[in-house]
């Protein structure tokens, strides 16, 4: 008979471990009328803090940030994963850069969530391969309504849809084999900031010739099963053209800029599902997408639009099912009316970026005990490595070791009601 030892049980257990973390990465969890993120079996609240758009492009920039984060309490950083570094040459992948950080942040005992600066990153095209950028025949651009070509690869491209996705799912497909273990990337954010400027919608012939075309039966099917519940200003859109479920994009939502940002909003959404449900095939991490917010009295092309923003929300759910949810990214005011309407049809809330100001240790408290938010996360969080902390980091800070320290009793109470907190309107 084989003789048991103490060793052989403790490495049954490591591998029963491995194998459990390979076969179940971090998800999202229904638990009564909210969400939580599951890491490792357990639930998991992001502390968090996005680094600036440079600051994790090569590791000697990030040797001052690590013990920053730490000082900050942070748990999880956001931070970029350019296209353009990860893939120089077509077909060629350098996965140098993300091994070192997820390696370094492991060291340092803190969480990842990936930023894919793929087709769009603040609307632009800007961290697209050269390959990509030099050859517009190929990899078209969006035109503006005049017929300039703008710095914004076109989602009606499929040349463009195959070379982000095949980007994306390698790194997704690379992020199993060096992590599933270890579970140290959790999140992945499936572009950044998508959105049309300075026109409303994409005019070039290729999308042109979809506007003309009927609405796709995806979309129609989408509304009529959801029709009431659908979010109020996309309802009453639909609703001014007699819920129309025949004919093309100006039949059914009317002729204006209101209809350009529908349209662009479900292609979008599509071509961006696409990428995501490539990487979730190799690697079924979750996926959001964040949102630069419009400003109050600018019109579809003063901001960018088509993005996942609230009153055209309803298109991206239709068009995107394997997005798990939706971010605003915060520079405007109204914390509260902004979260309001991100956290209606049970979309969870993710705060991936807040402007690093002095109000952010309020907002985080009301974040998490209001709404019950999967995290929360200042930009530019390393600020000035090597100097004092200013007041804002402090209460950050501050802020991050209280919520840490009863995050057992926020996961009991978690979806019952139990959890509240106040946000003064000075803050707000």
């Amino acid at each position: 008979m084989k003789k048991v030892t103490l060793f052989s049980i403790v490495i049954l257990i490591i591998q029963m471990q491995v194998i459990f973390s390979q076969n179940n990465p971090p998800s999202l969890r229904k638990i009564g009328n909210s969400y939580e993120l599951v890491v490792n079996g357990k639930p998991f609240l992001m502390l968090a803090g996005e680094l600036g758009n440079s600051t994790a492009s090569t590791m000697e920039s990030m040797k001052p940030v690590w013990q920053r984060l730490k000082q900050l309490n942070v748990n999880t950083i956001l931070l970029p994963v350019y296209w353009e570094i990860l893939e120089p040459e077509e077909g060629k992948f350098d996965f140098k850069l993300i091994d070192d950080l997820i390696y370094e942040a492991r060291k340092h005992e803190l969480k990842l969530v990936f930023l894919w600066f793929g087709s769009w990153k603040n609307s632009m095209s800007s961290h697209a391969p050269a390959w990509v950028k030099q050859n517009q025949k190929r990899f078209p651009r969006a035109k503006s309504q005049s017929g300039i070509s703008q710095e914004i690869l076109t989602p009606f491209s499929e040349n463009n849809l195959n070379a982000d996705f095949n980007a994306y799912s390698n790194l997704l497909k690379h992020i199993k084999e060096i992590d599933a273990e270890h579970q140290t990337v959790i999140l992945v954010q499936t572009e950044n900031e998508i959105g049309m400027l300075p026109s409303a919608r994409d005019y070039s012939d290729l999308a042109n010739r979809k506007f003309n075309e009927d609405v796709p039966e995806k979309l129609i099917k989408y509304l009529v099963q959801n029709k009431e519940r659908l979010n109020p200003e996309f309802y009453e859109i639909w609703a001014k053209n007699g819920f129309k479920t025949k004919g093309n994009w100006e039949d059914i939502f009317g002729k204006g800029l209101q209809t350009d940002e529908i349209f662009m909003a479900y292609n979008f959404a599509i071509y961006t599902d696409k990428v995501a449900a490539a990487g979730k095939k190799e690697y079924g991490l979750p996926a959001y997408v964040n949102a630069a917010l419009n400003a109050r009295g600018k019109n579809p092309g003063e901001y960018p639009s088509a993005g996942p923003l609230p009153h055209i929300l309803d298109v991206w759910k239709a068009g995107s099912p394997n997005i798990d949810f939706y971010s605003p990214d915060f520079y405007n005011p109204d914390f509260k009316q902004w979260n309001d309407l991100y956290t209606r049809q049970e979309n969870p809330l993710f705060i991936p970026e807040h402007n690093f100001d002095n109000t952010v240790a309020a907002k985080a408290l009301y974040a998490f005990g209001h709404y019950e938010a999967l995290g929360f996360s200042p930009f530019s969080i390393e600020q000035i490595p090597g100097t004092l902390f200013s007041a804002k980091e402090e209460k950050l800070a501050e802020v991050y070791k209280m919520i840490d320290q009863i995050k057992l009793l926020l996961d009991e109470n978690r979806g019952k009601n139990r959890i509240e907190a106040v946000l003064l309107a000075k803050v707000i």
